[in-house]
């Protein structure tokens, strides 16, 4: 039977007002018009500006926020989704299934890549085989197998059933695979391995998408215009001819370029500015909830300490853990560091994740003397040292996150320092296992708690605490076998939260928000629940 986009999207929506909710009546909605009846005939180049750059252009490589928004300029999956949360048709046009670890989709006809060649399904088994080599493989994980009816329908077997595929597909990209193979591309390296920078997938792309590449300079700019062969070209209406992508990490010239014109939107707007961006002519502030979280992480497994070598790791003790978890006032931070502008969490998703348990939520409570008392009874009356790793330029006040915490586990004596350093660097020394205790951005690409349960807490590429939990692992599995519309499935959700709080693998901090900075030159800016922009929910007003 047919499945209906409108029974796989009504949670994603529901939850997304929830969230919505939970930041307040002071969050806009996530759609900004200007009221322009039609986007400009002339030539109109788009610039926006980030603290970081992208990680490449490979699809299936670097599973991070920006560079994902980046690749659905040029690259697009089966099942995309919009900016409200939902989920629509994209080179798939609708889909079945035969039996609950089977399913059919129908392929897009008349689509090419930007080269001309004709998308079939052979694209879609090569990228499935290309997606499974690196950070991106979670989006196909519970796929065993794939195999083409014919050039325009293609199944895939599931290793058992599997109810919210259709959201883990939404950042499976298909490439052209005559492309891949023309320019021996089949290998996928991540940033920070060796060969990475200079491999040839991370500096060109063959997508379908509505935006072709021109240029990609590391770190100054990545250029892209439009695909005039797009074959959604008829609903798009961005008046963008240009597209120009600059990193600015510096957050002061970042805001220098916005208010000298020389980028229509910059995003984060540092909390401490907003009220000069409000202040500023032709300037508007744009800004609502997300469904990323921040959370610090522990290594439970490393047996010796990083700080003091010889000495065992303290992390690994539940009670230094909760020590730690209560020596840090949130609600000082968020009142002070974050100015108001968030929502504090005791868990790691948000509540537009599905999978979130309200009732699980609050924070443990800031405690000082329980902290010291909990250090004591685990044989550290006098604390120890333990550095605390951090991106300076990936999330708001990330660094003076950091600060503020270093400084509350000070208090409790332990010898904490802070190590915090550009988001690129940050990620290589995390996958080369560099960190006891480090800081962390989420937001699940699959809308659903199995993707964190199996990436940060499981045997995903970004548990770099090597947290290993059999029960939860056990709950993970069955969540994921389990519609959403199944009462069992919250039960268990409950069950797993609650082995979460209890042995306390990471500290959850809070939901992030969004804030952009947007010039009168964009008539229409619509933002994405998962954050960053995508070119087609942006159109330029004329000149």
């Amino acid at each position: 039977m047919t499945l209906s986009l409108r029974a796989q999207t009504l949670r994603l929506r529901s939850a997304n007002l929830r969230l919505r909710s939970a930041l307040g009546g002071a969050a806009c909605a996530l759609a900004l018009t200007a009221g322009l009846s039609a986007a400009p005939a002339g030539a109109t180049t788009f610039t926006w500006a980030t603290a970081n750059d992208i990680l490449g252009l490979d699809p299936h490589a670097n599973n991070h926020g920006v560079t994902n928004a980046m690749k659905s300029n040029f690259y697009e999956p089966l099942v995309r989704r919009e900016a409200d949360g939902s989920l629509a048709a994209a080179l798939a046009e609708r889909w079945e299934q035969p039996s609950p670890t089977t399913w059919r989709f129908h392929l897009r006809r008349n689509v090419r890549f930007h080269d001309g060649t004709p998308f079939t399904a052979r694209d879609v088994l090569l990228s499935l085989e290309r997606v499974r080599q690196n950070d991106m493989a979670y989006t196909v994980a519970s796929i065993a197998s794939g195999r083409a009816v014919d050039d325009h329908t293609v199944e895939f077997e599931t290793r058992g059933p599997n109810p919210i595929l259709l959201q883990d597909l939404t950042l499976f990209f298909i490439m052209s695979a005559n492309w891949v193979q023309q320019n021996n591309a089949m290998g996928v390296a991540r940033a920070g391995q060796p060969g990475a920078g200079t491999a040839f997938p991370q500096l060109n792309a063959m997508g379908t998408g509505p935006f072709r590449v021109t240029e990609r300079a590391a770190d100054e700019r990545t250029v892209l215009v439009p695909n005039p062969e797009y074959w959604g070209a008829a609903n798009m209406n961005t008046g963008i001819t240009r597209a120009v992508f600059r990193p600015i990490a510096s957050a002061p010239t970042r805001l220098a370029a916005l208010l000298s014109r020389e980028v229509d939107i910059m995003y984060h707007v540092p909390l401490q500015n907003v009220p000069q961006v409000q202040a500023a002519p032709g300037v508007r502030l744009v800004q609502g909830p997300t469904a990323r979280s921040i959370y610090f992480q522990f290594d439970v497994a490393r047996e010796e300490s990083l700080d003091e070598p010889g000495r065992p790791n303290p992390l690994r003790d539940v009670r230094v853990r909760r020590a730690i978890y209560q020596a840090i006032d949130m609600n000082t931070i968020t009142r002070v560091v974050l100015r108001g502008s968030t929502v504090a969490s005791g868990l790691p998703i948000a509540p537009a994740i599905g999978g979130h348990v309200p009732a699980l939520a609050d924070r443990l409570p800031f405690d000082a003397d329980a902290s010291r008392r909990l250090l004591a009874e685990a044989g550290f009356p006098n604390g120890f040292r333990l550095t605390l790793n951090c991106p300076n330029n990936r999330y708001i006040n990330d660094e003076a996150i950091c600060q503020a915490a270093t400084a509350m586990l000070q208090r409790v004596g332990i010898q904490a320092r802070l190590n915090a350093v550009p988001f690129g660097r940050f990620l290589q020394g995390g996958a080369n296992n560099e960190y006891q205790f480090y800081m962390l951005g989420w937001t699940p690409g699959n809308f659903d708690m199995t993707n964190p349960a199996r990436e940060l807490l499981g045997e995903g590429s970004f548990n770099w605490g090597k947290f290993n939990d059999a029960r939860m692992n056990e709950l993970a599995r069955e969540i994921g076998t389990l519609s959403p519309q199944d009462p069992r499935r919250q039960q268990l959700a409950t069950e797993y939260w609650t082995r979460f709080r209890d042995l306390l693998p990471m500290i959850p901090l809070h939901q992030e928000p969004q804030i952009f900075a947007v010039r009168e030159t964009v008539a229409d800016f619509t933002m994405r629940v998962s954050e960053d922009i995508e070119l087609r929910h942006v159109r330029m007003r004329g000149n």
